[in-house]
């Protein structure tokens, strides 16, 4: 079984969970003793379904998506306790989306520790989502440990602080799309039309599709991206960019 680990898996696990820098006594002392039952439990975050389908991250993952909602609503009432509901809910999506999951699973090098079979491996497009679940349940396991979300807090608070400042400057650098969208209903425009064409075969390419964006009949806008998803928000971003500097916004 994926989940009978041993000493320098745990050693592994255990090196990993340090460089997290949880400044909580109770979780210092699991990693000092290195508990084997815990650190077992935390083995099952880096197990990818594609390697063993019983053990692996998913249970942890569905877990993990309430306490990451639940701790970053905890963050927002204790940070900004003058926003709106609206408000709140606005960057708590934010702060708890699957990009800001795998752009924190990156800087923890979490893919470093996870094992996946040979399907996986090999797949370069599953790559991210994979980076952002485990992270999540990396967040499931660490409420687990004690039944609250405090060192989950403990952990992300000071990032989410960063985040959120971030987001806070230039919300539309996040949500292009949903601003365009009501720019154009604040004129009583017809919804803007986003027309993509692939130009590269290539996964995994910058430049893969383009976008053009058109409002009224004229094109507007135009960018890349490595999917239409991404090629649409780019060129969102560059028109509402492009509408700020000439004061249209």
């Amino acid at each position: 079984m994926t989940n009978i680990i041993n000493a320098k898996r745990i050693n592994q696990i255990t090196i990993f969970l340090k460089s997290l820098n949880i400044k909580s006594k109770r979780f210092s002392e699991i990693l000092k003793t290195k508990n084997v039952s815990v650190i077992r439990d935390f083995n099952q975050v880096f197990i990818h379904s594609s390697q063993d389908k019983i053990i692996n991250y998913e249970t942890l993952e569905f877990f993990g998506d309430a306490v990451l909602r639940l701790a970053a609503s905890s963050f927002i009432e204790k940070k900004y306790p003058q926003m709106n509901v609206g408000e709140r809910s606005e960057l708590r999506a934010q702060i708890v989306s699957d990009e800001w999951l795998n752009k924190l699973g990156k800087k923890i090098d979490i893919e470093r520790l996870i094992i996946k079979g040979p399907k996986a491996l090999g797949d370069e497009n599953s790559k991210s989502t994979i980076i952002a679940e485990a992270t999540e349940a990396l967040i499931g396991a660490i409420y687990k440990c004690f039944n609250s979300i405090q060192e989950v807090n403990l952990w992300l608070d000071d990032i989410w602080e960063e985040d959120s400042e971030i987001f806070l400057k230039a919300p539309y650098k996040f949500k292009s799309k949903t601003v365009l969208q009501e720019w154009c209903q604040s004129k009583g425009f017809d919804l803007p039309v986003y027309e993509i064409i692939e130009v590269s075969k290539k996964n995994g390419d910058p430049k893969r599709f383009s976008c053009d964006i058109f409002i009224e009949g004229l094109k507007e806008s135009s960018a890349f991206g490595k999917s239409h998803k991404q090629a649409e928000t780019n060129a969102a971003r560059v028109l509402i960019e492009k509408f700020i500097t000439i004061g249209k916004i």
